[in-house]
């Protein structure tokens, strides 16, 4: 039967039970007396008010919910569940076609981008790994001073940079004050020193960005060289330290009384300190470059190293190894390039051989050559000197090496990427559309479900424009007292994972600057955002942020009636969640983030564009889930 056929079937059947009914109290009521007219009447009125439940009922079941569904499904882009809408005759099998046709269409559209998107990929990935191995900080911002795009250095030297975050919040102003005035009076770029909010001093240069994003500001960020204390002092303690010891020591005729060998001790530290402290100065002017040790050992025997970066040229020193290799060859040694860890943030090179060690004067001699064609004019002596190293022999029984230390730059991570998003510049600073909103996802573990349990772990993911930044954040949290095996069941942390884990205070603390003023984004958001509120009067990290749930979200598409959980969310969107990461902090963050993602466009579909709009909707579902942005934080 058609749709038309059913209704008009059911209306037919519920129009014969009525007159039924009425007959049925009409004739209860030709009995006669009050009595037998007061049940006929109940008989009557009971008999319709159950008829119309009845199809009320059948209406919300066969017609209103499936209705409901098939909208969420539609406009979500996903094939509807057909036994769902086995009631409404063609409108199933109709609804089906046509998410099977968007389908095909956006596949369609999809193969036809694909070859434009794979070369605009390549051109990305290529400037991305120009721009993440820019040895100096880059920031970029808006004209309302918002940053838009940052690099790995600038991440090092800027604690807690992210994106749509104030460029001022991490650097004190009054330099970019001064310098942003200097670029006003018609300069096109300016240097600057400047302090970060943690008090590190650095050099930079800012230029005013032009074209598109007029009243953007590019700033390039180093690390400070050193104040020198004036190397004069430190050559005349060398020369009064030494100018002491030398008469000492010619006094040495027989055995060496106590108070001289003091005396000699004293100056003997004093000339060491002395050189320390020089070595440091010269250190100074090492290069800014970083290489890996597979960089260094280009061309040489090698055994396995660890994946660290060092902070050298690396075509001078591999140049200046493969010279001394090459040496060592022509002596009839097989030598061999190992590192071994050295005081502090040294690591030591070691050319090694089985052998006689070489005298330091040959040693010497070698490094008066110039090893690097690319620099002629620079003997190994020199290069040792730029990075503010030396070389020595040494020997352990029959093993014979050279000894190089170099420094490990800090921070230094292979392949660390940038993260950018150009188009927040061209974004209203005050938009509150679904689509723009700055947001951060994210999902707790904790030792149980009641107001008294702590949290255990906890993860979010930044997004900025309906995309991830690739900007996370996920510790495990030490709740000070044990997990009960009921939850660890659950989640799999257990009490020695946490053991030197940081305390409560120290996570939500690192999680608020996380968060900053970022829209928050939790599944189930009331029970999360009740631990954060809770923890305030213990930890002082205040979450007053706006709050979306996709509990509520999912309402909006799909209708209160639906079942709403996180797997039944995902599985109706196409998201898998890896059975190792179902509840696991960011295993569940993660398929938050995507739903997220995914329900964005179905609301703006139905017609919910912003935020508030959201928040409206949201509430008339209060018998669903609680409005997280109306919690008590003292409770």
């Amino acid at each position: 039967m058609s749709l038309r056929l059913r209704i008009l079937a059911m209306f037919a059947a519920v129009l014969a039970a009525a007159l039924a009914v009425a007959g049925a109290g009409l004739w209860r009521a030709s009995a006669g007396g009050v009595d037998a007219l007061v049940q006929g009447g109940m008989l009557a009125g009971f008999g319709l008010a159950g008829l119309m439940t009845g199809l009320w009922y059948l209406f919300d079941r066969n017609l209103a919910r499936p209705i409901e569904r098939l909208a969420g499904a539609l406009r979500t882009g996903h094939l509807p569940d057909a036994a769902e809408a086995r009631h409404l005759a063609d409108l199933g099998p109709a609804a089906h076609d046509a998410a099977l046709a968007r389908q095909r269409s956006d596949e369609a559209l999809a193969r036809a981008l694909q070859d434009h998107a794979a070369e605009l990929a390549r051109e990305k990935a290529g400037l991305e790994s120009i721009l993440a191995d820019f040895g100096a900080g880059a920031v970029m911002a808006d004209a309302q001073g918002r940053v838009i795009f940052y690099n790995a250095s600038a991440a090092r030297l800027l604690p807690g940079l992210a994106l749509d975050r104030a460029l001022d919040r991490h650097l004190q102003t009054g330099a970019l004050v001064a310098a942003r005035q200097r670029l006003a009076a018609g300069a096109a770029a300016t240097d600057l020193t400047c302090l970060t909010a943690q008090g590190m001093r650095l050099s930079g240069r800012l230029r005013a960005m032009t074209g598109q994003d007029e009243g953007g500001l590019l700033l390039i960020l180093r690390d400070r060289a050193v104040e020198r204390p004036a190397p004069r002092q430190t050559l005349e303690a060398l020369r009064r330290h030494a100018a002491t010891l030398v008469p000492m020591l010619d006094a040495l005729d027989g055995p060496i009384p106590e108070a001289l060998a003091q005396a000699i001790r004293a100056e003997g530290q004093g000339l060491a300190q002395a050189t320390r402290h020089l070595s440091q100065i010269l250190a100074s002017d090492a290069p800014a470059a970083t290489a890996s040790l597979a960089e260094l050992g280009a061309g040489l025997r090698m055994e396995e190293s660890p994946p660290v970066i060092l902070a050298v040229d690396a075509a001078a020193v591999n140049a200046l190894l493969l010279a001394l290799d090459a040496r060592l060859r022509d002596a009839g040694l097989d030598p061999v390039l190992r590192v071994r860890p050295d005081q502090g943030d040294q690591l030591g090179l070691l050319l090694e051989w089985q052998g006689a060690p070489v005298p330091i004067d040959r040693l010497e001699s070698w490094l008066t050559d110039a090893p690097d064609p690319g620099q002629p004019t620079t003997s190994g002596a020199e290069i040792l000197a730029i990075h503010g190293t030396g070389i020595w022999p040494e020997t352990e029984g029959a093993t014979a090496r050279l000894v190089m230390p170099l420094t490990m730059a800090p921070d230094a991570q292979e392949g660390a990427g940038v993260t950018y998003d150009f188009a927040l510049a061209g974004r209203g600073a005050a938009s509150s559309r679904l689509a723009d909103l700055t947001c951060v996802v994210f999902d707790t573990e904790t030792t149980g479900l009641t107001d008294r349990d702590r949290i255990v772990q906890i993860a979010g993911l930044r997004l900025a424009r309906g995309r991830l930044t690739g900007e996370r954040f996920e510790t495990l949290v030490n709740p000070g007292r044990p997990i009960p095996p009921a939850s660890t069941a659950i989640h799999g942390i257990t009490d020695a994972m946490v053991a030197d884990a940081p305390d409560l205070a120290a996570a939500l603390t690192a999680f608020q600057h996380f968060c900053d003023d970022a829209v928050l984004v939790a599944h189930n958001a009331p029970f999360d955002m009740g631990f954060l509120r809770r923890a305030q009067a213990e930890t002082g990290a205040r979450f007053d942020n706006r709050v979306l749930d996709t509990v509520a979200l999912s309402a909006m598409i799909w209708g209160q009636s639906a079942v709403h959980s996180l797997d039944a969310l995902t599985e109706r969107l196409g998201i898998t969640i890896p059975a190792e990461a179902r509840h696991t902090a960011m295993g569940d963050t993660i398929a938050t983030a995507e739903a997220f993602l995914r329900l964005v466009p179905a609301l703006e579909a139905k017609g919910i564009t912003l935020f508030e709009e959201a928040l409206i909707q949201a509430r008339r579902h209060r018998r669903l889930i609680a409005d997280a942005n109306l919690l008590d934080p003292a409770r």
